[in-house]
């Protein structure tokens, strides 16, 4: 994983969750750190702008996506991969 993508992503996950950026791990669920379904649309929302990305993620359906919210390491490597292939 990218260093910086993935500090900022912990970072913008531990705002979201009001926790210290290392209890941010990246085999933490979002039901671990206390994210609920309205918590992880703002953190898309925080990524799209931090990174200049569109996270293509449906609130309502969220396993439907194709942005893999299952863990922090899976969102690291799905924000990568969009910001690879909008570069």
């Amino acid at each position: 994983m990218s260093s910086d993508t993935e500090l900022k992503v912990r970072e913008i996950i531990a705002e979201q969750a009001v926790l210290d950026v290392d209890e941010v791990k990246p085999e933490s669920t979002p039901e671990e750190l206390g994210l609920d379904s309205l918590s992880m649309v703002e953190i898309v929302f925080a990524i799209e702008e931090a990174f200049d990305i569109t996270v293509p993620f449906n609130a309502n359906e969220p396993n439907a996506s194709d942005f893999d919210i299952s863990n922090v390491a899976a969102i690291v490597k799905a924000v990568e991969a969009l910001r690879a292939a909008e570069a």
